[in-house]
This record gives structure tokens, C-alpha cells and sequence, in this order.
């Protein structure tokens, strides 16, 4: 009996595994390519044939010099093939074997006669093709052709010949430069996507003149622009005009505005989205000026597209982080959006509400964020929790329902950073909402039972040992602090004993129930817990309902205010060099000094100071912090987003050695110099850096700390602190002069002389780019990490790198251009490849994850070309990677 006929639509998964190139290999693609020499051509055959070629080329596999000869001649031979279908796969093929300067001229005759063919289609793909394999000299050849074609009746063969501009404005200027009348004329054409490819070619060709960027502006919204495409490119630009020109202070209007405001009722939707979020994205906006706009995409919410309602939400979920009041008209529209199916607007929806909702409707906003929670990944349920512990502290009495969703939510399964969200909520909430401190510390109490991840649990116990001898009743938190003594691990456990110890020494009638437990830990099988509870048994007393003495609280639970550098320093000579008298902690310096080196500088090497590798571990990233934290005039900054490696600010074997390690803060740069005295008859007093930051117009000094003495080979630090605009990547060249006082030391004895005198040494410049702003961190799975981040942010563009010795310089060029980590080793390029593919991750200031993709082509004289696509959580910093290759 037959089998019956079974679809594979049927299964799905076996769908979505299905390749029709699963298995192919190169060199039976290669064999099978013999079929471009038949006499009498199969055109579908070759078709075929191509497309798999085309396949193994983008997935990066390479071909060698022969193969990739032999190829493209074999494919010139079918250019005698009239089947157009088979011809646009000729000029793919073509494109992305880039051949070399002396292959490109056996198909230039071809494609200048296809330029000029009667064919459309023909005219347009050649134009395609010779502006991307040609080279200048070829260019100035066919450069009358392309004027014409730009203005050419057909818009297909106009928009070629734009676009072909657009990428040779990269790699020729000059000859794009020289078409600007044409394009003029050609922002005119009644065509959509020819005004748009001109408009964009012309912007970029005058880009850098903002006078002419002004105009072109100034003569655009006077209403010649049709292409809805080409109208939101026109957005862009005068978004761009109005932030470089401010407000009109005599007036107090914004130019434009009111062109952006008559975008509001254009036909097309995606020009209304674009004005919309121009319009929200002004600087300093009013509410009178944001209403129209809000009012539009209120109108978004109820679309039957989703795509409309994700861009509206999304936009206004922005807006209402700085004008919630100017968004609460769109609330009623928003709740409808919590049970959309879509999970992404749902989430969106109800983290706006969040912001902008009122005392009355938090009760009906929890019932409705506990329905989906379950249904949304662990990075929308850290938007909700972050949004409700906004919402607690702005409606202080609505503690206990919000208090309640985070420990059913912290119960729920979810990975580390979910989890250490919530947790995180809690703690803000007890400390800023007195009345939240019992319930919100026996919910922390009940999740540590089953807590899986050590940290959580050390940061909790500690919490409880600060917060607990306060409240009323603090004997109920000891029960769950010895459950952790008893079947936790080491680390925990110890953090256990600490914070019993320290419920004894706050509650003397806690004090002998406390004792009794850390007898126990005696015999506990870890050295660190056993140690401990014996330090607490012997300096809390004897055990007695008693008052501990205040000395004793200080010395075990107060803060530490000296370097722990400086106290291991210290411990370890005390060590290695015993005296009669006990160790004083007060002996210790309260001066910040940095780790001594492991090794003296080795010959041609400057001492490097703390963090001298030159990508630092997470022990240097640690240290820095530390570093920072510990000096009062930095302390404010906040988090520091990025360290840099050091930069070198002194040729090697000079009187001193100096380099630059850039701290990157959110508002703040803290540039450290690392100092190292060479000359041991000086001693050198007062140390500072003088840095002249006019070449670094938006950063401002705030501050220095000098460095009182510099004694021979000792590393020591001095900083200079700048602020600059919150969360924008500001660049700039800074120079330096190491001004200080020296002192002559004498080589016996070693004392310096009293006197001294004031000197300078001229350093080094250096800069501050773009890629201190990046943070290098790798994803597991490239692949997943890519798609979940979804094509709206993405942005693709292709650039000329000029000639290069090979890919790898090419390769490594960018990837220290942007300061990204490569991911799946293909930062790693085969020898003599003529392609590679390389993926890069990072995160961008402002905490938003970053994927590049990069492609890369030489050609046989040497010239790269690459096509970088970038998506991230923000299309703004896609752009700005684009921005930053662009100037690269």
C-alpha cells in the first residue's frame, strides 16, 4: 500500500531545519560550475549554480587565488546567455567575487555595454556592478555615463546610479562631489525611490558644510519633497538642523517646528511616526510643543498594525521617563495594550503605566502585570520590576501591594540578574519606606531558604545584619540566619556568622542565644567559618547580657577607612619584619598608593603602574573601583562604566615614566597618571599634571589630586577629573605638562634635602575616543543574540578601507577602531583570504548591548572593502557605530 502524502508544513520543526544547501560542498559546487563552458547554455542550470556559489561565499567560506580566477571567468563566458534572469545572477556573481584591477577589464566592455543597453534592468544591475569593482581611474572613464543616468527617465536605472554615488562617495569624494547639479535635479524626479536615494547622496555630500546642510533644509520643507521614504530622511536632517541651531531667543521658537508639526497630518504613516519621535526628541521640549505629538500616537495605540502600536508605545514609554504628566492622556489606550498578544508591546504598555499612573490605579495595574509575567523573558520581567520600584517610591503608601507582587514574583523561577533586580527593589524600598522595613526583610528572610546564587545570599545576610537589631522584634530573623549556618555552603555560611555576631553585638539580650550558636561554628569543617565565630566568641565578651563596648562594634562592623592596599602592605612587612610592639592600625597611610609591581621594569619597559595589562582582568576593572571609591573627591561619580588600558605618555628610558589610564564615569572622566620616578638621587614633592583640554571643547576640569611625594621606583598616582555632557560619548585631545618639585637625595643616608625646586616635563598627547565609550563584553551564541535583538535598529552601510597588507590588518584595524569584543574566534582570519566574516560584541555607554557584524573583501591590489551591519537596543547607538567607522 502507498504511503500516505504527507506535507512539511505539517512539521514545523523539520521546517525550520530544512536547507536546500544542506550538505553542499565547495569543491563539488566548483565542479559543477564547469557548466558555465557548455556550449549550449542551461540558463536555469546556471542559475543554480551561482546560487550556491553565492551561498558558500556568504557564509564565508574562501576560495583561493586560482579558484576565484577560475570562477569569474567562467562566469564572464555567460554574458553571450540572453535569459535576463540568469544575467542579474551574472552581475551578483560579479560583485562579490571582487576582481582584481587586471580581471576587472575582461568584463569592463560588457558592463559599459549593458550601461548603455536598451534593457532597463540591464543598464541599472551594470551600473551596480562597475561602480563596485571599478577603481578611480576606470571611474573618471564612465563618469558622463553615470551624470546621465542619474537623471535618467527610468527610476530604476536613477536609483542605481544614486545609490552607486552613495557608496563611492566613501572611497572617491572628489568624483561624487562633482554630481551635485544632477542630483539636485534628480530630488525632484516624481519617483519615490529616486528622490530618497538623491536626497540622501546630497546630504552626504554636503554633510560636512552646515551652511549648505541649512539650506538644502531651508529650500526641502517648503513642500517639493513626495517620497514619503525621502520625507523622513528630510525629518532626520532637520531634527539634526534644529538641535545645531537651538531656540530663537527673541522669540522662544524652534526654526522648523512647524514644518515638523505639519508632518503630523502627512498621508503616509511612517512620515507621521518620524515627526512624532523628532518632535519628542527635541531638546528642552514643552509641553505645548510635545501635545500634537503625543496626540498621533495616542491614535498609534489603537492601530490594527502591531508594528504601529510597538513604535508608539515605545516612543511614549520614552517620553514619559522625562514628561510622564504630558503621557497620562494616553493611559486609557495603554491598559487596552496589556493583554495585546504581542509580548513586547505588552510589556512596553505596562511599564509606561507604570511611570505615568495615578495612587487609584496601582491595585488594578498589579492584577494585570501577575496574568503575564510568566509569559515575557527574564530582560522585560527587569524593565517591570524596575518601573513598580519607581512607582513604590513615588506612591510610598501603595508599599504593601507592590511589596506583595515583588516576593511572589522573587518565589517564581528566573536567572541571576532577574532575581538580583528584585532583590535589589526590596532593599531600596526598606531603606527609602520605613514602614516597608519588617515585611520587606522577612520576604528577603524567606527567599534565602531556597536561594540558589551565593551572591544574593551573602549581599541579603549582610542587609539583615545592618537592618534587623533595628526593628521591633529582631530575635524572629535568628532562625533564618542559622539555617544558613547549617546547610548552606562555606561562603554563605561564614556570612552567616558575621551577621549573628552582629545581632550580639547590637541586642545584649540576644547576646548568650548568640553565643550558644556560635560555639557551634567551632567545629564548623571550613577554616574561614570557624575562624570567624572564633573572632566574634573573643572580642564580644564573655556572653553575658551586657553592653559591648563601642571600640569593639567599630573595630568588627565599622567601615574600614583606609586602603586595603595600604593594609596588606603593611601586614605583610610587619610579617616579614617582626617587632616587639603589636601592629597599630594606625600606622598604616591613609594615602592612596598604588599596588607595587611585581617585577622591576624590565629593560626598554616603563613601569605601568595598577592595571598594566593591557586589556585588564576583572581584578584590575575591581581594583580601579576600589581606587576611585576610596577618594572623597571621585566618590559622587556613580558606577564606572569603563576603564582603559594605559597609554603611554613617555619614551622609554627617560627621567620619568608616565602613562594614562581613562576611567569613563557616566558625566565624568577621571584621567589617572601612573607615575614612576626613575633618578635615585631625586625625590620629587607636589606632583600634578596641568592638562590643556582646548582641543576638547565639551569637557570641563572639576578637579585635581595631586601627589605629594614621588620617591625613586615607587608607582604613584595624581588625577585629573573632567565632566562632560551625561551619557554622550565625547571625544578630544588632551596635553599634558608633569609639573612638581624636586629634591636632591642623598645617596647615603638617603634623606632629601629641605629645599627644593619647581620643574616641568613636557608628556605626551593623547585622545579620548569612541572607544572608551564601548565596553568589551562576548555573547555565548552570536547567532540567538542577533535575531533576538530584532531588525529595527539595524544599520547596514558598506565603506572602503583603503589598501591594506592583508585582511587581518583590516580585521584587527576595526576591531580596535571600536574597542568590541570578537566573538566565536573570528577575529582569527585564514591565510591569504580574500573574504571574512567577523562578529563583535560590546556595550555601548548607557549600558546598551551592541552586535556588529563585519565583512570584509581585498581585491588583488590590496584595497579592503567592508559592509557593517550593526543592531542594538538602541538605534540611536547603531548609528553611532556607523558615525564612529565613518570618521575612523
Amino acid at each position: 500500500m502507498a504511503a500516505p502524502l504527507v506535507k512539511k508544513d505539517d512539521d514545523r520543526d523539520e521546517e525550520a531545519d530544512y536547507s536546500p544547501f544542506l550538505g553542499i560542498e565547495k569543491g563539488a559546487v566548483l565542479q559543477e560550475a564547469r557548466v558555465f563552458n557548455d556550449p549550449q547554455l542551461d540558463a536555469r542550470r546556471c542559475s543554480q549554480v551561482i546560487t550556491k556559489l553565492l551561498y558558500l561565499l556568504n557564509q564565508g567560506e574562501t576560495f583561493t587565488k586560482s579558484e576565484a580566477t577560475g570562477v569569474f571567468f567562467a562566469v564572464t563566458k555567460l554574458f553571450q546567455s540572453k535569459d535576463i534572469g540568469l544575467r542579474r545572477m551574472v552581475y551578483l556573481m560579479i560583485k562579490e567575487l571582487s576582481p582584481c584591477a587586471d580581471e576587472v577589464i575582461i568584463v569592463t566592455s560588457s558592463l559599459m555595454k549593458d550601461m548603455n543597453s536598451r534593457t532597463d534592468m540591464y543598464r541599472a544591475n551594470a551600473i551596480r556592478v562597475l561602480c563596485r569593482i571599478t577603481d578611480g581611474t576606470l571611474l573618471t572613464q564612465i563618469e558622463r555615463y553615470l551624470k546621465q543616468a542619474i537623471v535618467d527617465k527610468n527610476p530604476v536605472v536613477a536609483s542605481a546610479a544614486l545609490v552607486s554615488g552613495i557608496h563611492l562617495l566613501q572611497t572617491n569624494p572628489e568624483i561624487v562631489k562633482r554630481w551635485s547639479n544632477e542630483v539636485q535635479e534628480a530630488v525632484q524626479s516624481r519617483a519615490a525611490l529616486v528622490q530618497f536615494h538623491a536626497l540622501a547622496l546630497l546630504h552626504q555630500i554636503r554633510q560636512n558644510d552646515r551652511l549648505a546642510v541649512n539650506k538644502l533644509v531651508t529650500s526641502l520643507t517648503k513642500g517639493t519633497v513626495r517620497s514619503p521614504l525621502a520625507q523622513c530622511l528630510l525629518i532626520r536632517y532637520t531634527s539634526q538642523v534644529i538641535r545645531e541651531s537651538g531656540i530663537n531667543t527673541q522669540t522662544g521658537d524652534r526654526p522648523f517646528y512647524d514644518y515638523l508639526e505639519s508632518c503630523l497630518r502627512h498621508k503616509a504613516e511612517m512620515v507621521i511616526f518620524e515627526a512624532a519621535r523628532a518632535i519628542t526628541e527635541l531638546s528642552n521640549v514643552t509641553t505645548r510643543e510635545l501635545t500634537p505629538a503625543i496626540t498621533v500616537l495616542q491614535l498609534f495605540l489603537s492601530s490594527s498594525k502591531p508594528v504601529l502600536r510597538f513604535a508608539a508605545v515605545r516612543t511614549l514609554n520614552k517620553v514619559a521617563m522625562t514628561h510622564p504628566m504630558a503621557v497620562t492622556n494616553c493611559n486609557i489606550d495603554m491598559e487596552s495594550l496589556i493583554s495585546d498578544q504581542n509580548r513586547s508591546i505588552a510589556t512596553l504598555a505596562i511599564t509606561t503605566l507604570l511611570k505615568t499612573g495615578n495612587e487609584s490605579s496601582v491595585d488594578r495595574l498589579m492584577k494585570q502585570i501577575t496574568s503575564f509575567m510568566s509569559d515575557i523573558a527574564d530582560e522585560f520581567k527587569i524593565v517591570v520590576v524596575e518601573a513598580i520600584r519607581s512607582l513604590c517610591l513615588k506612591f510610598p503608601l501603595k508599599y504593601r501591594s507592590l511589596m506583595n507582587f515583588l516576593s511572589n514574583i522573587l518565589r517564581e523561577e528566573g536567572g541571576f540578574e532577574y532575581k538580583k533586580a528584585i532583590v535589589d527593589s526590596i532593599v531600596i524600598l526598606i531603606r527609602d519606606i520605613p514602614d516597608a522595613k519588617e515585611s520587606g526583610l522577612l520576604h528577603l528572610c524567606e527567599f534565602i531558604e531556597d536561594c540558589e546564587f551565593t551572591y544574593l545570599s551573602t549581599q541579603i545576610l549582610h542587609f539583615l545584619g545592618n537592618e534587623g537589631p533595628k526593628t521591633s522584634d529582631p530575635s524572629k530573623y535568628i532562625r533564618y540566619i542559622y539555617n544558613r549556618v547549617i546547610l548552606e555552603n562555606a561562603t554563605v555560611r561564614a556570612s552567616a556568622v558575621s551577621t549573628l555576631a552582629k545581632f550580639g553585638a547590637m541586642i545584649d539580650s540576644l547576646k548568650p542565644r548568640i553565643f550558644i550558636l556560635l560555639r557551634r561554628c567551632l567545629f564548623d569543617n571550613d577554616d574561614e567559618v570557624r575562624d570567624r565565630a572564633t573572632l566574634y566568641l573573643n572580642t564580644l565578651g564573655d556572653g553575658s547580657v551586657s553592653e559591648t563596648d563601642k571600640d569593639v562594634k567599630e573595630f568588627l562592623f565599622g567601615s574600614l577607612d583606609i586602603p586595603l592596599t595600604n593594609f596588606e602592605t603593611s601586614l605583610k612587612n610587619y610579617v616579614q619584619n617582626p617587632e616587639e610592639v603589636p601592629f597599630d592600625i594606625n600606622s598604616v597611610p591613609r594615602e592612596v598608593k598604588s599596588q607595587p609591581l611585581a617585577e622591576k621594569k624590565a629593560t626598554g619597559k616603563k613601569p605601568t603602574g595598577l592595571g598594566a595589562p593591557p586589556a585588564a582582568p576583572i581584578s584590575a576593572v575591581d581594583a580601579y573601583e576600589r581606587l576611585l571609591s576610596s577618594i572623597p573627591e571621585f566618590a559622587s561619580f556613580g558606577k564606572l562604566f569603563k576603564s582603559s588600558a594605559p597609554v603611554e605618555l613617555t619614551e622609554a628610558e627617560t627621567e620619568y615614566a608616565v602613562n594614562v589610564v581613562k576611567h569613563i564615569f557616566d558625566r565624568h572622566v577621571v584621567l589617572q597618571y601612573n607615575c614612576t620616578n626613575t633618578i635615585p638621587e631625586q625625590l620629587l614633592e607636589n606632583v600634578t599634571v596641568i592638562v590643556d583640554a582646548s582641543e576638547a571643547e565639551e569637557f570641563s576640569e572639576i578637579g585635581t589630586k595631586p601627589l605629594k611625594s614621588l620617591p625613586y621606583d615607587t608607582p604613584a598616582q595624581t588625577f585629573v577629573a573632567f565632566e562632560k555632557p551625561e551619557g554622550v560619548p565625547a571625544i578630544g585631545k588632551f596635553s599634558n605638562m608633569l609639573r612638581f618639585t624636586v629634591k636632591e637625595v642623598d645617596p647615603s643616608t638617603g634623606e632629601a634635602e629641605d629645599d627644593g625646586v619647581e620643574d616641568e616635563y613636557q608628556l605626551e598627547d593623547f585622545e579620548i575616543v569612541a572607544a572608551d565609550y564601548i565596553l568589551k563584553v562576548g555573547v555565548s551564541n552570536f547567532k540567538n543574540a542577533w535575531e533576538s535583538m530584532g531588525p529595527d535598529s539595524e544599520r547596514v552601510d558598506e565603506y572602503g578601507l583603503g589598501p591594506r597588507e592583508n585582511l587581518t590588518e583590516a580585521v584587527n584595524a576595526v576591531i580596535n577602531l571600536l574597542g568590541m569584543q570578537p566573538c566565536e574566534g573570528t577575529e582569527a582570519v585564514p591565510a591569504n583570504s580574500r573574504s571574512h566574516t567577523c562578529l563583535l560584541s560590546g556595550v555601548y555607554i548607557g549600558n546598551v548591548k551592541v552586535l556588529v557584524r563585519l565583512s570584509f573583501g581585498i581585491d588583488s591590489s590590496k584595497e579592503v572593502a567592508m559592509k557593517l551591519a550593526v543592531r542594538s537596543d538602541d538605534e540611536n547607538v547603531s548609528d553611532a557605530i556607523h558615525e564612529i567607522v565613518a570618521s575612523g
